[in-house]
């Protein structure tokens, strides 16, 4: 079998390997994927072209892709769910494989033609897990007690995620410069989402307070171009990190194992459409590109409305 070709870990012909690393290439830059999403696609790949050269007993070319018959899609599909992989990311994989299939038919330098054939796997949908209102308030002001600098910005970080709904690497992402300043009025914050999407947020008061009351006791001299969240040596805050002070946060006040940094996000989206908001302001919000990924909040609320229904009402509560 012939060595792993240059920059791919997995066996392949020279001219696969080209067509891979130039499919890798475009999605970074036209299709302006995050490092987080090529390092997914180039495992999902990797992890085929493994499969298919012990299947097939050789070093996979262009040419062996092109004469798959389902049979041996559905061979590495079985491998996978053998393996304990979730339904979640063999889809992802038959995705990936889809994508890589669909540029080389573009190119005119091959096609996965069996790949059309095979069906995704099916995927439950998940129901966000929102706090109660009442939950996340006591945990923002459980930040309150102590006036270490870290835990001010565990509060800002932890503030600007429920009155913002930013995903946690939205949030690290943050300039010094985008802080927002305490007295003005208006503030918003451009975020740059999934797939490099861009949206407007509008701040609120006690966020840009809560920013404020950290930068002001930050020990560390922040650039405007500099990271606004640091860690505790002066560094870019790793997720890893604001994970770790939410779980300790929640074990104190006994809150669900569901209470995440991206929990704070589904709040911000369940209390809104919970007081009103259309989903259509809320997808805005949350910058979803698909608005059937906002309607998932109409589950969580019709549950809480369920739940004060049956504790309130005579008939249920007989």
């Amino acid at each position: 079998m012939a060595r792993p070709a240059e920059g791919l870990n997995a066996p392949a012909a020279p001219a696969l390997s080209q067509a891979a690393s130039e499919w890798l290439v475009w999605l970074a830059a036209e299709r302006r994927a995050s490092p987080h999403t090529l390092a997914a696609y180039r495992r999902d790949l990797e992890d085929f072209l493994r499969f298919l050269a012990d299947h097939l007993g050789g070093t996979p070319d262009l040419t062996d892709l092109s004469k798959l018959a389902v049979r041996d899609l559905r061979a590495w599909l079985a491998l996978r769910a053998g393996r304990g992989l979730e339904a979640s990311s063999t889809a992802r994989a038959l995705s990936t494989l889809r994508s890589f299939a669909k540029r080389l038919a573009r190119q005119g330098t091959g096609d996965i033609p069996a790949i059309r054939i095979v069906r995704t796997p099916k995927i439950a949908k998940s129901v966000p897990k929102a706090l109660a209102e009442h939950e996340t308030e006591s945990l923002l002001a459980e930040t309150e007690t102590d006036d270490g600098w870290i835990v001010r910005r565990d509060r800002a970080l932890f503030t600007l995620l429920y009155g913002a709904g930013l995903r946690i690497s939205e949030a690290l992402d943050l300039k010094r410069r985008d802080a927002p300043k305490p007295d003005g009025k208006d503030h918003v914050l451009k975020i740059r989402g999934k797939g490099g999407k861009e949206r407007i947020v509008p701040i609120l008061p006690v966020v840009a307070e809560a920013i404020a009351h950290y930068l002001a006791a930050v020990p560390f001299a922040i650039a405007p171009d500099g990271t606004l969240f640091l860690g505790a040596r002066g560094d870019r805050l790793a997720a890893a990190i604001a994970q770790r002070s939410l779980r300790a946060l929640r074990q104190r006040l006994n809150l669900p194992d569901t209470t995440t940094p991206h929990a704070l996000r589904h709040s911000f989206a369940t209390h809104l459409l919970g007081s009103g908001s259309d989903l259509r302001t809320i997808q805005e919000l949350l910058g979803h590109a698909s608005l059937s990924t906002t309607q998932r909040y109409t589950k969580v609320d019709a549950a809480r409305l369920k739940a004060v229904y049956s504790r309130a009402h005579p008939r249920a509560r007989g």
